[in-house]
């Protein structure tokens, strides 16, 4: 047990350690600050957090904590009328994240289960998922606008921005973290706005600006560790012609 705790420590660096407890005590204190009732949104925004954490790592278990999460957040949106949010995260996030769950299990890097081996988009893939990422777009606006969606135009950007996020997380693209700052965004600004009506709501807000904290940190640390993935592809390749 003891063993297992210390590789656990170990498994993190200083600074990962430093993010995610300082994103924890945030969070924390924007909910007792503003909140105080709503103990599903301060457990969604942990679940959340710590996912984003092991999602940066490329570790698979991030993606089963992000859909626990989307469960969480897609009953937290249905409360505020974002029927958009429910749909994307209960029909679209969490879904997705099941097929990213299988993906990264079966694309482990030299047998590491506890690190996905990142993939680089072929050019010809490019314009297949922009257009995927239009249509879902146009068709979720008519669905979102049928149910009289809060925010509608915001919302609708939320959808294309999750798609694209949780695509690249499925293809196993560094970029995905990129797309989920992008949706953090939007969804800061669909938040503010529900906070002019609630102010218990600021929580949720303040949930998204560190989410987007780490998911800067997730784009920087994949891009580390595709660097090293692909330098040490090159030394064995080298070393067989070598050989």
């Amino acid at each position: 047990m003891l063993s297992k705790m210390k590789s656990m420590v170990c498994y993190f660096t200083k600074g990962e350690a430093a993010l995610w407890c300082i994103s924890v005590m945030v969070i924390a204190a924007s909910f007792w600050i503003f909140d105080r009732e709503n103990f599903l949104t301060i457990a969604a925004s942990l679940i959340g957090v710590t996912s984003l954490i092991f999602n940066a790592k490329g570790n698979p278990f991030g993606q089963l904590l992000t859909i626990l999460f989307s469960i969480l957040y897609g009953v937290i949106s249905f409360t505020f009328a974002y029927y958009g949010e429910m749909i994307t995260y209960l029909g679209m996030t969490a879904p997705m994240a099941v097929f990213a769950f299988i993906s990264w299990l079966r694309n482990p890097y030299n047998g590491n289960k506890t690190e996905v081996k990142v993939n680089r988009l072929k050019a010809k893939e490019i314009p297949f998922m922009i257009i995927l990422t239009a249509v879902v777009t146009f068709v979720f606006y008519y669905i979102l606008a049928a149910f009289h969606t809060a925010n509608l135009i915001p919302s609708t950007i939320s959808v294309t921005t999750s798609f694209l996020a949780v695509y690249l997380t499925f293809r196993r693209s560094a970029f995905y973290a990129v797309a989920y700052a992008a949706n953090d965004i939007v969804l800061i600004v669909l938040w503010v706005l529900a906070a002019l009506c609630d102010l218990s709501y600021l929580s949720v807000v303040i949930c998204f600006v560190i989410f987007l904290a780490n998911d800067i940190y997730g784009y920087i640390n994949w891009s580390k560790i595709q660097k090293r993935q692909e330098i040490n592809i090159n030394t064995v390749i080298d070393g067989n012609l070598e050989f």
